[in-house]
């Protein structure tokens, strides 16, 4: 063999044996950058089922107590700026309501500043084939309101109902001014009308009771009628212009202020109730973790901000029902 031809047989063979050698190192590169997606996609995966994984969407709707309606939507917005997949819708127009639109299934959860009666948690087991849950959230101090110029101070239960039955009408018969009484009240749907009208009215209310549509409308209008009196929840009894009496259980008792927060929590204040909210059938998902939320300590803070106070021990017995 000349020397030209084994120059360019052995130009032939460097020129294979590169070949060979980048085939080679592109076959490694495409294992190496497979084996890379392969563990981004089990990362992916991993993620995806971890803290960072979307979570389901939820939506359910709360009505009723009119007392309710504003802490429960403030405790509404503060679940859902922390969790954005859920959506709260919550509306007012008095217990009675809200447990009728549980009843046909119109809402979730019916806010209620009563407790259920026997023939309503019988409709719910008959309408959705489920028991009704309670859950009581808040502690309310149902406030007798009056114009904050009034110069009474404090009245007895019987004195507070004799006014709504209509057996009081001027202010002068109770050490106040020579002023007719003008009484300010919920419609029918209201747990407050049914809880006022049970443990103070004791009978049926005065036909010259003003049927107002709402809590604030009973406020409001005893803000611009100094012979006005009114019941609200106590939540609501801090407006400019209104003061909330102190009331005693009767005659011989002393009267507290339901503006003290432990005068309500000890029951002292003889107008203290829980205030409920009841499902039909048990909860889970979002809306039970909305509804722990509530009895946290940060929802209770909300509650106290609210001008509505903590639940108490008991209030938390009983909620292990629903909530455990």
């Amino acid at each position: 063999m000349n020397q030209k031809r084994w120059l360019t047989v052995l130009g032939l063979m460097v020129i294979c044996m590169a070949l060979i050698a980048a085939g080679c190192g592109e076959e490694e590169l495409v294992e190496e950058t497979a084996v890379d997606e392969t563990v981004d996609e089990v990362e992916d995966v991993e993620n995806t089922n971890g803290e960072n994984a979307p979570q389901e969407a939820a939506s359910f709707m709360l009505g009723g107590s009119d007392s309710e309606v504003n802490v429960v939507s403030r405790l509404a917005e503060e679940y859902m700026n922390d969790n954005p997949h859920v959506s709260i819708a919550v509306t007012g127009g008095g217990s009675g309501v809200g447990i009728s639109s549980l009843i046909d299934g119109d809402i979730e959860v019916a806010n209620s500043s009563r407790p259920m009666t026997d023939d309503e948690m019988e409709a719910v087991k008959d309408n959705h084939g489920e028991e009704p849950y309670a859950v009581r959230f808040a502690v309310d101090g149902v406030a007798v309101v009056v114009n904050d110029d009034n110069p009474v101070e404090a009245l007895t239960i019987d004195q507070v109902g004799a006014m709504y039955r209509g057996e009081i009408t001027n202010w002068s018969e109770v050490g106040g001014d020579d002023q007719e009484v003008t009484l300010y009240g919920r419609q029918s749907t209201s747990g407050t009308y049914v809880f006022f009208r049970g443990l103070v009215v004791q009978d049926e209310y005065s036909e010259r009771k003003r049927n107002m549509p709402g809590t604030s409308d009973i406020v409001e209008a005893v803000i611009s009628d100094g012979g006005g009196i009114g019941y609200a929840a106590i939540g609501y009894a801090d407006e400019e212009g209104v003061k909330a009496l102190d009331i005693a259980a009767d005659e011989g008792s002393e009267a507290y202020d339901p503006t003290v927060l432990e005068n309500v929590t000890s029951g002292n204040y003889p107008l203290t109730r829980p205030l409920y909210q009841y499902m039909a059938g048990k909860p889970e998902g979002a809306l039970l973790d909305y509804l722990l939320y509530e009895v946290s300590d940060e929802g209770q803070d909300i509650v106290l901000e609210e001008g509505f106070y903590p639940i108490t021990d008991e209030d938390r017995e009983f909620n292990k029902n629903a909530l455990e």
